[in-house]
């Protein structure tokens, strides 16, 4: 078992794991603080019909090709969401379940009308369905190079961001007093969150991937109230859960990689629950404490 640290396949695998949950952690919590926490599930399906319909027009699957397709997808669903409530006269809640449903349908669909077409013949479409559960055992080196040149990209649009990002959650008062539009902060926000779901649907799927940018942000949030070390924990918990779900599913046949990460920063954040400095169970000693006194 301990060979597998020094397999160069695993170590593919768990740069590509690590870095997506790296940046989707830091990313996550701005999202969360912005209330946005479940545009990244809206989007995470939404993603999946461009994939398919980049596939149909170029047939090919190459990494590039059908990130591009996700990012467009992720951004029209977004468009469409805001639309629907600006518009349609139905609450924010309802036009995400809406899109994200039908989008998702769309692209069941799509793949539906590829399989057997004898149009797409001669292109493979084998690879198509590991965008809806992930299939991070298969990361190929160019698609680590893409997860990093990604991740990268969205952790310097983080830093040269920061401010705006952090004025407009936290003091949308102040930001209009100095001029900052709130919309820019959203929209850097939201082009964040595209990036990394697009880049991410092979490695952890469409049904999975907002999870990244969740909940490492929910078991950080159990031991700070304080936004750097919310940050810190948050990026240690996605880092060190995706290099141990991906070590499990390299050791144990069988094991899907993407669903162990998940399994592993659900784990860690169950016992945060309970047992974090603001979990249930600390609270319960303090709360008789404080019935003692």
């Amino acid at each position: 078992m301990i060979s597998i640290l020094f397999s160069y396949d695993f170590w593919v695998v768990a740069a590509g794991t690590s870095l997506l949950a790296l940046a989707g952690s830091i990313v996550g919590c701005f999202s969360v603080y912005q209330g946005q926490s479940l545009v990244g599930d809206a989007i995470g399906h939404s993603a999946y019909p461009g994939v398919v319909l980049a596939f149909i027009c170029f047939q090919t699957r190459d990494p590039l090709i059908l990130t591009i397709g996700a990012a467009l997808s992720g951004g029209m669903a977004y468009f469409l969401i805001h639309s629907l409530r600006d518009g349609g006269g139905i609450d924010f809640d309802s036009a995400l379940a809406l899109v994200l449903t039908g989008m998702f349908g769309l692209g069941m669909v799509l793949k539906t009308y590829t399989q057997g077409n004898p149009a797409y013949a001669d292109a493979s479409q084998a690879g198509l369905k590991n965008y809806i559960f992930g299939s991070a055992a298969f990361l190929m080196k160019r698609d680590a190079a893409l997860i990093f040149c990604s991740g990268a990209l969205v952790l310097s649009l983080l830093f040269l961001f920061r401010r705006i990002l952090l004025i407009s959650i936290f003091d949308r008062g102040y930001a209009k007093a100095i001029g900052i539009p709130e919309a820019l902060g959203t929209a850097a926000l939201l082009f964040m969150m595209i990036v990394l779901i697009s880049v991410g649907l092979k490695s952890v799927g469409a049904v999975l991937i907002s999870s990244f940018l969740l909940i490492p942000c929910i078991c950080a949030n159990q031991h700070s109230r304080s936004l750097g070390p919310i940050l810190l924990l948050s990026a240690l918990t996605g880092i060190l859960s995706a290099l141990f779900g991906t070590f499990l599913s390299t050791a144990y046949r069988g094991l899907s990689t993407g669903p162990m990460i998940i399994l592993c920063m659900g784990s860690v954040t169950l016992l945060s629950m309970i047992f974090g400095r603001y979990g249930l169970l600390p609270r319960m000693l303090r709360k008789r404490g404080k019935e003692n006194d």
